[in-house]
C-alpha cells in the first residue's frame, strides 16, 4: 500500500517539478529548496516578531489595543510587519509539510534518515504551538475562541488534574502574568525548534539551508504584495469572556482541528491526533525492503578513491559526506550534472526527471548519483572535483588599489591584500565580500590565480543594491574591504583535452577572463571560442582585451552577440541570442565542453538544444548569476557548484 501511494506521489511531483523546470530552470525551482524556504520563512518571522514586540504590550488589557496600533496607525511598516508575520508562519507550516512529503513520496526517510524525520516532526510540532499561542497575544475575538478551544482540548486528556478551561470562564479571569507568560512562550518555543533546526540539517551533507536569492526575493515580494493587498486584521474586537463570538475566520495551516472539537467532540480528536503522530513515528518502519548488509563500499575510478554508503544512501550523498568531490547542482534528479558510469555492482537507479536518464545510457551503465542507491559494493567511474581539495577558505582584509568605470554600470575594482598573505584560488571561481551588517555579496574572480597578489572583481550597478550603490558612489581608493574565498566549484578543468566553448552573459565575462588568462599562462593549447552575449555594443565593457587575445593567440576566437543592438551604432556583428549563435555555428557538440556564466535564463535556454546537439551534461559546466545579475555573486550560503556574482 505505501508503495502505491509513493509510485502514486512521485508522478505528480515529477509532474510538477517538470513544469516548473520549464518556466524556472532547476536551479530556481522551489520544489528542489523546501527547506531552504522553510529557513527563508523563520528569518522572516523572526524579524518581523521582533518588530511587532518592541511595540506590543503584554498586558491584559492593553494587548488589542496595542496589536491595532500596530497595524492602523502604523500601516506602512507595522501593519506590514504583522501580515508578513502571520503569511511567513503560514508559509514555514506550507514549506515543511511538502518537504516531508516529498520525502515520504521519494522514499528519504527510513534507514539512517530516521533522525532527520523524527527531527523534522518536533519542529513542526514546536512551530504549530508557537503559532497557536501567538494567536492569544492577539487578544481578539478569535484569540478568545481558540483560548477557550484549546483549554478544553486539552481538558478532554487525563493531564490536568483541575479544568483549564475555567480560567476562561468569566471578563477578568486572565491576568497580566498571564500574558508575559505567553510572550515567553512564544518566543521561546521557536527558539527551541530553531535549535533543532540546526541539528535536522546537520544530518545532510552540505545542505542547503538559504534558498537562491532569486527566489529569496521573489518569495519576500510575493508576501509583501499580499500583506498590502489582504493585511492580517484582528477579529470581532477586543475578546470578551463575557460573550461568545459565532462567526470567525479561521488560519487553516494552524486552526484546522477546532471545528472538529465542537463537531466530533475533543475525545475523537485526541485519536485522530494520536492516530496521525503514531503514523508518522511509525512510518519510518513500515514498508520497506528487506534489510541488506547495512553498508556498501564504493570505489571511484580511475582514482581508487573509496568511500561507504549506508543503506538507503545515494551515491552523492556518501561522497559528500566523506570527503570525495563529485560534480552535482539540482541533488533531484533534475540536472544531470552528477551523471557517471557504474563500471561493476548493481544500483537502485531512484526517481528522477524523464529526459535526464534515458533507457539507452542507463543500458551503457550510467546512473544519476544524486539518486542512485548501492545495492551491492561499486566502481564508479566519474570525474572527481580534486582541484577544490587543497584550496583553504579564509578571510582577509584587502585594500581597494583600483577603480576603472569600464561602462555606465560596471566597475572594475583591483584589490590589494592588506598584509603579504595571497589568495590561492582556481580560475573560475568566486570570493564574498563581508558588510558591516553581517550580510555578503559574491563577485567571481577576474584575475587568473598567477595573479594571487591581486583580487580583479567586474561589479555590475544593481538598482537600489547597497552594497554596488557604494561602490559606485561612495567607494574611493584606499578603503577597505573583509573578503572571503575562494569559493564556488565553477573552473577550468584542465585533465579533459577537449575544445572549449565559453558563454557569457554580462558580466559573466569575469570568471571566463580568470580561466582563459590561466590557459595562456599554463599553455593550454586546446581550442578556445567565446560567444560573449550583452544588450547593446555600450555593453561590451572589456572587448579590447579579448580582441586582443585573438590576435596574439591562434587558438582563441571572440565572437561579441548582441541581443539589442543600437542602430546608432551601426553594428555589423552577430545579433540575437548568444545560446542561439553557438548553435548555428556548431552542428554537434559531443566532442566539446562548454563553459556558461550569467543569468540563469541563458543557462537554461542553452541546456536542452545543447544536449540535443549531443553535448553530454557533465561537459555544461555553468555558473548561473542568481537575481540581478549571476549566481556567483548572489549567494550567500555558497552553491557547490557555482558561485559569483552580482549581489546588491
Amino acid at each position: 500500500m505505501i508503495k502505491l501511494i509513493q509510485r502514486f506521489g512521485q508522478n505528480i511531483f515529477l509532474r510538477l517539478e517538470g513544469g516548473l523546470n520549464s518556466v524556472f530552470g532547476s536551479a530556481l525551482n522551489p520544489l528542489y529548496s523546501l527547506g531552504a524556504i522553510t529557513y527563508w520563512m523563520f528569518w522572516i518571522i523572526v524579524v518581523s516578531g521582533f518588530y511587532i514586540y518592541a511595540f506590543y504590550d503584554t498586558g491584559v488589557e492593553k494587548a488589542f489595543s496595542s496589536v491595532e496600533r500596530i497595524t492602523h496607525e502604523q500601516w506602512y511598516l507595522g501593519g506590514i510587519m504583522r501580515s508578513l508575520h502571520r503569511y511567513a508562519s503560514d508559509g514555514m507550516i506550507l514549506a515543511a509539510l511538502v518537504h516531508m512529503l516529498r520525502n515520504f513520496v521519494f522514499d528519504r526517510y527510513r534507514g539512517f534518515r530516521w533522525f532527520s524525520w523524527y527531527t523534522g516532526l518536533v519542529v513542526l510540532f514546536l512551530i504549530s504551538v508557537a503559532g497557536i499561542n501567538g494567536y492569544w497575544l492577539v487578544w481578539d475575538k478569535l484569540a478568545q475562541f481558540v483560548a477557550v478551544a484549546s483549554t478544553e482540548w486539552l481538558d478532554a486528556s487525563p493531564i490536568f488534574s483541575a479544568p483549564l478551561a475555567r480560567n476562561f470562564l468569566e471578563q477578568g479571569s486572565v491576568n497580566d502574568r498571564f500574558f508575559s507568560l505567553l510572550s515567553f512562550v512564544h518566543i521561546g518555543v521557536p527558539a527551541g525548534a530553531f535549535a533543532l533546526i540546526w541539528i535536522h540539517t546537520q544530518r545532510v551533507p552540505q545542505a542547503k539551508t538559504s534558498p537562491p536569492r532569486t527566489l529569496k526575493v521573489g518569495l519576500t515580494l510575493s508576501m509583501i504584495v499580499l500583506a498590502i493587498a489582504k493585511p492580517a486584521l484582528s477579529q470581532g474586537g477586543p475578546a470578551d469572556l463575557d460573550s461568545t463570538p459565532f462567526v470567525l475566520h479561521l488560519d487553516w495551516f494552524y486552526l484546522w482541528t477546532y471545528p472538529l472539537l465542537y463537531s466530533w467532540g475533543p475525545g475523537k480528536v485526541w485519536v485522530l491526533a494520536g492516530g496521525i503522530t503514531a503514523l508518522l513515528l511509525f512510518l519510518p518502519f513500515l514498508g520497506g525492503r528487506k534489510s541488506g548488509k547495512g553498508e556498501y563500499e564504493i570505489t571511484s575510478i580511475p582514482s581508487g578513491h573509496k568511500v561507504t554508503a549506508i543503506e538507503g544512501e545515494t551515491i552523492l550523498e556518501a561522497a559528500l559526506r566523506q570527503g570525495l568531490n563529485l560534480p552535482y547542482q539540482c541533488r533531484d534528479g533534475a540536472c544531470g550534472t552528477c551523471k557517471g558510469k557504474i563500471l561493476r555492482g548493481l544500483v537502485d537507479y531512484g526517481t528522477y526527471q524523464y529526459g535526464v536518464l534515458s533507457d539507452v545510457e542507463k543500458a551503457e551503465g550510467n546512473a544519476l548519483f544524486c539518486c542512485a542507491k548501492p545495492l551491492s559494493d561499486l566502481y564508479i567511474e566519474c570525474h572527481e572535483v580534486t582541484e577544490l581539495s587543497g584550496l583553504q577558505v579564509k578571510t582577509i582584509n584587502f585594500i581597494v588599489k583600483k577603480m576603472e568605470r569600464a561602462a555606465h554600470d560596471v566597475m572594475l575594482l583591483e584589490l590589494q591584500p592588506e598584509i603579504e598573505e595571497p589568495l590561492n584560488f582556481i580560475s573560475g571561481q568566486y570570493v564574498s565580500v563581508l558588510l558591516d551588517d553581517g550580510t555578503k555579496r559574491s563577485f567571481s574572480i577576474a584575475n587568473a590565480p598567477h595573479r594571487s597578489d591581486q583580487l580583479q572583481m567586474h561589479i555590475r550597478l544593481v538598482e537600489n543594491g547597497k552594497f554596488t550603490s557604494h561602490v559606485f558612489n561612495e567607494m574611493k581608493v584606499g578603503d577597505m574591504l573583509k573578503v572571503e574565498g575562494p569559493l564556488g566549484s565553477f573552473f577550468l578543468h584542465e585533465t579533459i583535452d577537449k575544445p572549449i566553448i565559453f558563454m557569457a552573459g554580462g558580466t559573466g565575462f569575469a570568471p571566463v577572463k580568470s580561466m582563459v588568462e590561466h590557459a595562456f599562462n599554463t599553455g593550454i593549447k586546446r581550442s578556445m571560442v567565446l560567444y560573449w552575449g550583452v544588450r547593446t555594443q555600450a555593453d561590451l565593457y572589456l572587448s579590447g582585451l579579448p580582441e586582443q587575445w585573438q590576435r596574439e593567440h591562434d587558438n582563441f576566437k571572440f565572437i561579441p552577440v548582441l541581443s539589442e543592438p543600437n542602430l546608432k551604432e551601426d553594428w555589423q556583428g552577430r545579433t540575437g541570442l548568444v545560446h542561439e549563435a553557438i548553435l548555428q555555428d556548431y552542428q554537434e557538440l559531443d566532442e566539446y565542453q562548454i563553459y556558461a556564466c550569467g543569468p540563469p535564463a541563458m543557462i537554461e535556454a542553452g541546456r536542452a538544444p545543447f544536449m540535443a546537439k549531443k553535448l553530454p551534461e557533465t561537459q555544461y559546466f555553468c555558473d548561473a548569476f542568481l537575481i540581478t545579475v549571476h549566481k556567483p555573486s548572489v549567494v550567500e550560503v555558497p552553491a557547490p557548484l557555482g558561485g559569483g556574482e552580482a549581489h546588491g
